[in-house]
């Protein structure tokens, strides 16, 4: 029988060649036949256990590391909105202090709502919020049936905040499909109404 040519497509071949390269890294020993074989694939059995042992290793410190970051940047945005409400609340009680309060009853209404210590009173204020936003749209003459539409044929070039508007509109979307059972904590209603507050202050609306 004539002798076949091993070609890269044979397997055994393959197999051959990667057990003489793990040899000359590894030693064969001067032993031979199948105890030199047996060491060989031993050895490369280790080698991959480690191998596979390290890359998993890899991947949960990047799934850590990715964990602490998306924390780090929470507890940055929340200590952003925190210190904007803070300075926002001093304001305000100036504004009071010397009979100088919000001109926009809407929007006054909204505050009351938000430092309320009723978690309904939340959701109102997203919903009364909304309803103020609708009001902008009008008096900016966007066309539309409903607050949805208007939002559509917002020109975006002038409508800089309008990704944020999108944002709060769904959340309220959502406070009215889903009542009772969509949670909403004060925090993220401050956020929120932070949103609408810098959305209607590019248009001074509150000033209305």
């Amino acid at each position: 029988m004539p002798n076949v040519e091993p070609t890269y497509l044979n397997l055994e071949y393959i197999f051959n060649k990667i057990l003489e390269f793990f040899r000359s890294i590894f030693g064969s020993g001067s032993g031979g036949g199948s105890s030199s074989t047996s060491s060989t694939v031993d050895s490369l059995k280790i080698l991959l256990f480690v191998l596979v042992v390290f890359f998993l290793f890899i991947i949960a410190y990047c799934f850590v590391r990715m964990l602490e970051i998306r924390a780090k940047e929470k507890k940055h945005l929340e200590h952003e909105i925190e210190e904007y409400m803070h300075k926002q609340a001093e304001r305000e009680k100036k504004l009071w202090a010397k009979g100088e309060g919000p001109k926009n009853e809407k929007w006054e209404s909204v505050l009351q709502h938000l430092f309320s210590q009723n978690h309904g009173d939340w959701k109102l204020a997203i919903i009364e919020a909304d309803s103020m936003l609708e009001g902008l749209m009008d008096y900016l003459g966007v066309p539309g049936e409903n607050l949805g539409e208007k939002l559509k044929n917002a020109d975006k070039e002038k409508f800089r905040n309008i990704s944020s508007a999108w944002e709060v509109h769904i959340v309220r979307n959502r406070i009215a499909h889903e009542g009772s059972e969509f949670e909403l904590s004060q925090h993220e209603a401050k956020r929120l109404i932070a949103l609408y507050e810098q959305i209607f202050r590019e248009f001074g609306y509150l000033e209305i």
